[in-house]
């Protein structure tokens, strides 16, 4: 089946680090959610004739995370967590990309804290498009969700009613601008 994606040009697009981002949500005490997001440091998406083809590469800044509340986002850069000294980037490398009836969906390998397990996002993509200034890009969201006890990120408290603090999976969204280079 040959995929039409309306504007899409070959070639290989860099990040633009001002309208991306990783956020994520998990769940709290088991009766909410807590939305968090990674600043993308970088990334790389090479685009060929047949988007199945295609291949990404991002980088996550650990130190980055924000939550919106300033003790958690210290508590989830320590040893408890993501030990963002010691471990101070989030990794993913696309493996394939495949069809999924209307869906693509991206394969790859997901690093956090020195584990590294395969994931599978779903892929929207955004558009592609000229800016004010000249520069072709690309826009893309993809999401997918994880076990992060798989990661080492296991830290969690009994609650006195029943269930933890912390939920095991969670909600990864990346939200990706990248230009085309020349």
């Amino acid at each position: 089946m040959t995929i039409t994606i309306p504007g899409y040009q070959p070639g290989t697009y860099v990040l633009d680090p001002s309208h991306s981002e990783v956020g994520f949500e998990v769940r709290h005490m088991m009766i909410s959610k807590v939305r968090g997001t990674f600043a993308v440091k970088e990334a790389t998406i090479v685009l060929p004739e047949n988007v199945l083809e295609a291949s990404v590469t991002a980088t996550a800044d650990v130190a980055s995370i924000d939550t919106k509340d300033e003790g958690r986002d210290q508590h989830l850069r320590s040893a408890d967590f993501f030990d963002a000294e010691a471990f101070p980037t989030i990794t993913f490398v696309s493996t394939g990309v495949r069809e999924a009836g209307a869906d693509l969906l991206v394969d790859g390998n997901l690093t956090i804290k020195d584990v590294t397990k395969p994931v599978t996002f779903e892929l929207e993509v955004g558009g592609f498009g000229t800016d004010p200034w000249g520069n072709y890009k690309a826009g893309a969201t993809a999401t997918g969700t994880i076990d992060r006890e798989d990661f080492g990120l296991t830290w969690n408290a009994a609650l006195e009613t029943g269930g933890v603090l912390v939920g095991k999976d969670v909600k990864i969204t990346l939200d990706l601008q990248a230009a085309r280079q020349a």
